[in-house]
């Protein structure tokens, strides 16, 4: 316990400064876009624009080839573990079982709260083009003829896809060092991609400048920014009921007592909150697994370190309701088919994310990018995606904590028979 008070403290004391600044630059971003978008003339308007456009060009080019190697590199590593396949297997079930429960869960409450539209912008165009094909021939663009084709479109879906059966291909390869120079190439891709996204995170409160301007511009021309409340409350509520209903739920299930979990984990939980990293909050997480709630050394160090990567409870609500709420405000037709399309494709993707700083709102962006959907609102939902995104990360570790848990539990009653 003395070992996660002084992380916590460590964490908090390191990063208190960088992020009151962040806060600072937020804010002044805000006001600066807001005043812009009142008061600035043809010129400020075509500057802020200018910016707007730039970021979303930043989100193409980074989201996508992160998205690559990062399945890539995830696939390629996991496959070398086939002394554990049996952990492996039950780990995969219960990561995807949990990821599919989340977004599904988020899409019934998308229907639930139904958020009102915020602003329509050229939304007859835009409709036109998402909604102009059937899903059918959506499937059909998914799967691609060439592999540059996919990058150079932003086609995330197709990019998906390249990156399973490349990762899956190089996990096979016989061992040898053909298949160490190729696991760290990718590996060493995926660290400067990282490097990358923390640089556009450092200069984000530009983005949010131009993002607010366009949107007070539009707000002078009569919109509504009611929906936005209901939007929040949609993001909030799947992330909770997620986290205190279903997943104990699933718990119980397995005959696995959920309350001694959550206080074996606690140490974590709140690491997670405050640290805003799965990734960082790893150690103490593995630490309370085995030595709080009893999973085997095994399990814990095997199936953790696996759903830090690919388990992202909170990333696939975040991406289904963000990109429905966009689609929607973009003037395309809302139908069950398609919030049970976005329940598979929110669950891939995120499972797509791994390991990306602010990853499921630069996934978001890419996919509604690709989709010619605009993405004016996410300046909106960034100041107060810190929020969200410290509660993201405690979901996706108690998710985590959870899948442990029913995995040593499955094997504990293997090992009985």
């Amino acid at each position: 316990m003395t070992t996660v008070k002084n992380s916590l403290n460590g964490i908090s004391a390191e990063t208190k400064r960088s992020q009151l600044l962040m806060a600072a630059a937020y804010a002044a971003a805000i006001l600066l876009g807001a005043a812009c978008g009142f008061w600035g003339g043809e010129t400020l308007h075509a500057f802020a624009d200018f910016i707007s456009t730039v970021f979303v060009r930043l989100f193409k080019f980074i989201s996508v080839p992160i998205i690559a190697v990062s399945i890539i590199a995830t696939l390629a590593n996991f496959s070398q573990s086939r002394e554990t396949g049996r952990i492996f297997r039950h780990t995969v079930f219960y990561t995807l079982f949990t990821t599919v429960l989340a977004a599904g869960l988020a899409a019934l409450l998308y229907v639930f709260f139904s958020p009102a539209n915020v602003t329509v912008v050229d939304a007859q165009n835009v409709a036109a083009k998402v909604t102009q094909h059937s899903y059918l021939e959506y499937v059909k663009t998914i799967v691609p003829d060439n592999l540059i084709a996919p990058f150079l479109s932003a086609n995330v879906l197709s990019v998906l896809l390249i990156a399973a059966a490349v990762g899956l291909a190089v996990g096979r390869m016989k061992p040898g060092r053909p298949q160490e120079v190729m696991l760290a190439f990718f590996t060493g891709v995926q660290e400067v991609l990282f490097i990358l996204v923390k640089w556009v995170i450092r200069v984000l409160p530009v983005g949010i400048f131009g993002f607010i301007s366009g949107l007070v511009v539009e707000m002078t021309h009569g919109v509504e920014l009611s929906g936005l409340g209901a939007y929040f409350a949609t993001i909030l509520s799947a992330n909770f009921v997620q986290m205190i209903v279903v997943l104990p739920l699933l718990m119980l299930a397995r005959g696995v007592d959920p309350i001694r979990v959550a206080r074996g984990m606690a140490p974590a939980l709140a690491l997670a909150f405050f640290s805003k990293s799965s990734a960082g909050t790893l150690p103490v997480t593995m630490s309370c697994s085995e030595n709080n709630v009893g999973v085997r050394s095994s399990v814990a160090r095997f199936v953790l370190p696996i759903c830090t990567t690919i388990n992202m409870n909170g990333c696939a609500a975040f991406i289904l309701v963000t990109v429905i709420y966009l689609m929607q405000n973009a003037g395309a037709d809302i139908t069950p088919m398609t919030l049970a399309v976005w329940v598979l494709i929110s669950t891939l993707a995120a499972v797509g994310n791994a390991g990306v700083p602010m990853g499921c709102f630069f996934l978001s962006a890419s996919l509604l990018v690709s989709m010619n959907v605009p993405i004016t609102l996410l300046g909106v939902i960034l100041p107060f995606y810190a929020v969200i995104d410290m509660i993201e990360t405690t979901l996706n570790v108690w998710s985590d904590s959870t899948v442990a848990a029913l995995v040593n539990r499955d094997l504990s009653e293997a090992d009985a028979r």
